[in-house]
This record gives C-alpha cells, sequence and structure tokens, in this order.
C-alpha cells in the first residue's frame, strides 16, 4: 500500500510498501491490509502503526483515514513520530488530550459570542 499522512499545513509523511496499518478510531483499533476493502475510518488521538520492513509509530491527533485501493490517505491535525513508543504515549495523553479541551473552550467562547451578537441584532431589528 501506499500511505500519505497529511497534517493541515504540510505532508507529514509519504511512505510506498506499506504491509499494514493499525489505527485507533472511535469503535477501537482497525488493522488495514491491502486486500481490504475501499473504507473511511474517523481517527481519534492515539498510535498509528504501519510495517514497511519494520513497525513504524506515529502519534495522531483527530483525523480521517481513506482507503481507496492501495492508496490509504491520512489527514490529521497533529502528528509527531522519530522517538519511542513510550513517549508517543506520553504526546498523546499530554498533548493531542489538552489541545482537545482547549478548543471546547473555544467553541463555547464562540457559542457565547454568537448568542450575544444574535441577541443584540434582535434588539436591533426591534427599534
Amino acid at each position: 500500500m501506499n500511505l500519505k499522512i497529511l497534517l493541515p499545513y504540510k505532508v507529514f509523511a509519504e511512505v510506498k510498501d506499506v504491509d499494514n496499518i493499525v489505527a485507533e478510531t472511535s469503535e477501537g483499533s482497525f488493522g488495514f491490509l491491502p486486500q481490504r476493502l475501499d473504507c473511511v475510518a474517523v481517527l481519534v488521538p492515539g498510535i498509528f502503526a504501519y510495517k514497511t520492513d519494520k513497525m513504524h509509530y506515529v502519534a495522531v491527533s483527530e483525523g480521517l483515514l481513506v482507503k481507496a485501493g492501495l492508496e490509504v490517505l491520512v489527514s490529521v491535525r497533529n502528528a509527531v513520530g522519530g522517538v519511542e513508543l513510550g513517549k508517543l504515549a506520553d504526546t498523546v495523553k499530554n498533548e493531542f488530550k489538552h489541545v482537545d479541551e482547549n478548543e471546547e473552550k473555544v467553541r463555547q467562547m464562540a457559542s457565547k459570542l454568537e448568542s450575544g451578537f444574535l441577541s443584540r441584532l434582535k434588539k436591533f431589528q426591534h427599534l
């Protein structure tokens, strides 16, 4: 298989001749082999693994995996690789889960701003 891991601002990795892939989804871990039917999977923050001549591990944040034929495209917000497996697990726990908490706070603030804007607009329309 041919694997491409994309971040919003660059291509993180492009790997050819991948034997298998293991990814974490909201439904659990799934393995992907070349013969698997085409599919789309929603990824959760976790360890993404793929095998070429040896196993490779990448910590990924939430994203999407698309398998079409022998092409596998993974699009995530953030990825960290090239370090030992134990450190990747810590990265997932500390950085990616923390980002999710910050995003939730931003969403809540945006919601408050929107509701305040709409209420002021409604008052303005009644004048």
